[in-house]
């Protein structure tokens, strides 16, 4: 019998140094749902039919290196209607670090860069977060 995997072991590649990533979420893809009712229908309700494809932006968590200004940088480069895009690739990994499931954001480009939260009685890892926009996702493996 097959036991689902555990989240916790996974590597992302986002065209920059490999350096782990603490979180990654919003491998979200959905189907906007199209609401329509012809005026001539005798039937008081509507029909739902697919539209649009909708994805969530990636969010990106890791753990602050000293030296390290990529993201920065990376954010820095998108100006009006230029970006760097790249595409990103999260894989989840099994117990011999082999990829056993493996999602890629296409065209991906930095919206939003956050610090991490300072509190000089805290005792925390300083965190840095980005979050990336996309144009769809594909799972390769």
């Amino acid at each position: 019998m097959a036991l689902p995997l555990p989240g916790f072991h996974f590597k992302v590649e986002w065209g920059g140094t490999n350096i782990g990533f603490s979180e990654a979420s919003g491998l979200t893809m959905e189907i906007q749902a199209i609401e329509y009712r012809d005026g001539a229908s005798s039937d008081f309700n509507t029909i739902k039919m697919p539209g649009l494809p909708k994805t969530a932006n990636i969010v990106l968590k890791r753990g602050i290196v000293d030296g390290d200004k990529e993201f920065f940088e990376w954010l820095n480069k998108t100006k009006m209607n230029k970006a760097e895009r790249r595409d990103v690739t999260i894989s989840l990994l099994n117990e011999e670090h082999e990829p056993v499931m493996t999602w890629k954001a296409n065209n991906c480009f930095p919206v939003k860069m956050e610090g991490p939260g300072l509190k000089a009685t805290g005792n925390e890892v300083a965190i840095e977060t980005l979050e990336l926009a996309h144009e769809g996702l594909t799972i390769l493996t």
